[in-house]
């Protein structure tokens, strides 16, 4: 099982400098991955959580975290396809795959906010459907000229990742994972997935692929770790929620899942992700954690 890292984009720690802090440390000590996610507007009473009251744009800080690695992958965990049109996405993730000499990982999902398709003028209903358009589209403007209003057109520059960089899907209703067997090249879990049942998803997606004629084998399946760190003895006993040593044993639990990638995010932890949170205590922890959990 790798082992990424969530970067700084959510509260107060989410600061150019510490997402630079981050990234470089992250990639010194041997992490896979850098992960972000996309949340356009929240509830003006925050009702939805610490972690979604500020929150950087997610395409924006990969291309910016491109220009301070050189090895860890970039990726988004996800990207809601139904907010713009598929040939918008095309062509800023190719940036984002070329700034980066073709390490980016896409993250897609159908989103799950009124106030956010209300906010881009997007109608929710068939959405998953629309992001299984999606990707057909992304691929086929990243590999093939295309006809647009009786015109043949070309997206350049293409990716550097051939054929294409990975597309992942997000998503836990049955049909999501389904679709994820069918078309994407593997799933991506919600930051409240239940760790420890992640095994029952990988067994859905992975029969639809068998049943698509796809070799199962070849799906990702990665996990975001929503990491919080409590003294020992916090009565919350949920993976990844307690000391480090505790932490650490968990990924034992997790790995035993089904999944091929564990990234660590300390974006949904409330205690570190609002923008009321000491960003300098925010960075201690997050420097401890980095260090702690290393890959081995």
């Amino acid at each position: 099982m790798r082992i990424g890292f969530g970067a700084p984009v959510s509260g107060s720690w989410a600061t150019p400098d510490n997402m630079v802090r981050v990234a470089r440390r992250a990639e010194e000590l041997g992490y896979e991955s850098l992960w972000t996610f996309q949340r356009l507007v929240s509830p003006a009473d925050g009702h939805w959580g610490e972690m979604y009251r500020s929150v950087h744009d997610p395409i924006v800080t990969m291309a910016y975290l491109a220009a301070h690695t050189s090895r860890v992958r970039l990726g988004v965990a996800v990207l809601n396809a139904p907010f713009v049109a598929p040939v918008i996405l095309a062509k800023q993730l190719a940036s984002v795959d070329v700034v980066s000499g073709g390490r980016l990982d896409v993250g897609l999902g159908a989103g799950w906010s009124a106030e956010e398709f209300a906010a881009v003028g997007a109608d929710p209903a068939h959405r998953g459907r629309r992001v299984e358009q999606a990707v057909a589209a992304i691929r086929t403007l990243w590999t093939e000229d295309v006809d647009y209003a009786g015109t043949r057109v070309r997206m350049d520059p293409r990716p550097v990742q051939r054929p294409y960089p990975p597309i992942l899907l997000g998503g836990t209703a049955p049909a999501a994972l389904r679709r994820v067997g069918r078309v994407a090249d593997g799933w991506i879990s919600g930051s409240r997935a239940d760790l420890a049942t992640f095994g029952e998803a990988v067994a859905v997606a992975r029969g639809a692929a068998q049943r698509a004629g796809r070799d199962p084998d070849v799906l990702r399946f990665v996990a975001r770790g929503s990491v919080r760190v409590r003294p020992a003895g916090d009565p919350e006993q949920r993976l990844l929620t307690g000391t480090l040593d505790k932490i650490r044993a968990d990924f034992d639990v997790i790995a035993q899942q089904g999944v091929t990638e564990l990234f660590v995010d300390l974006n949904f932890d409330e205690q570190i992700a609002s923008p009321d949170a000491d960003p300098a205590a925010s960075m201690a922890r997050a420097e401890e954690v980095l260090e702690a959990l290393a890959p081995r």
